[in-house]
């Protein structure tokens, strides 16, 4: 056998695309087609099953081919589309050009509570808001690491564990971003004094921003990986409630 023909006889396991291996399933006289045959393969694969337990079942009856050349071909398609389904790859099997991806629709940012106070409807808005909208939350993250030197050193300086320091931090930088939002004047940074004196936790606040940082608090208390102990928690509570005063007692032209 010449060098030319070894090399076309040659076993390549390689998907050819949906509409030929579709045409090569019809001559092979199964009623089948690639989506059914892609489904069957996605479910032996999740169940741990080789391919030599499905190829064969995709078969009621022994196939039949008109040579060869066809039966090889078909099973390269399959054992290559099963590759692929093995690879995690993702598999297109429909013709013509991929339909355009649906526009993420635009968040728009929540109505400023100003001159009055945020309601818990102000809050919820906020958070999806910042949850949503990854540049607006980026460029608030960034407001609140520039202005708060105060804020963020009396986190540093507190002996929280990292668990403890995250949930903190996060928290107040939640907040910290409601109120921007809420504030059109902005927030101007916290004075250290504010951090310092012990009784400032006790000044009153907006009950919705107290009852979103209680929640918070709560959550990180009962999370399943990595709960707050109620140690840590006694130390976390008032810096937040301390920081959450400040926080709003920092509003421009108020």
């Amino acid at each position: 056998m010449s060098r030319s023909r070894s090399k076309q006889m040659e076993f390549v396991r390689h998907f050819e695309g949906a509409q030929v291996l579709d045409g090569l399933l019809q001559l092979a006289g199964t009623s089948h087609d690639s989506l059914t045959v892609l489904a069957h393969m996605r479910q032996a694969h999740a169940e741990g099953r080789s391919s030599q337990e499905v190829i064969p079942g995709l078969f009621e009856q022994e196939p039949r081919f008109e040579s060869p050349e066809l039966a090889r071909r078909l099973f390269q398609n399959l054992l290559g589309l099963w590759d692929l389904v093995e690879e995690g790859k993702s598999v297109r099997l429909e013709d013509g050009p991929r339909p355009p991806r649906p526009k993420k629709q635009k968040v728009e940012p929540p109505r400023p509570f100003a001159p009055g106070e945020p309601d818990t409807a102000f809050v919820e808005a906020a958070w999806r808001y910042l949850e949503d909208d990854e540049k607006a939350r980026t460029r608030l993250h960034d407001a609140f690491e520039n202005k708060q030197d105060a804020l963020l050193g009396a986190l540093d300086d507190a002996g929280l564990t990292d668990e403890g320091y995250g949930v903190a931090r996060h928290l107040l930088f939640e907040l910290h971003a409601m109120l921007e939002l809420g504030w059109p004047q902005g927030l101007a940074s916290v004075a250290p004094k504010a951090m310092e004196d012990p009784g400032t936790e006790a000044s009153p606040v907006p009950t919705a921003l107290a009852a979103y940082a209680d929640e918070a608090l709560f959550e990180a208390e009962q999370d399943e990986e990595h709960p707050l102990t109620p140690e840590e928690l006694a130390k976390v509570r008032p810096l937040v409630k301390r920081g959450m005063t400040a926080l709003w007692s920092a509003r421009k032209g108020k």
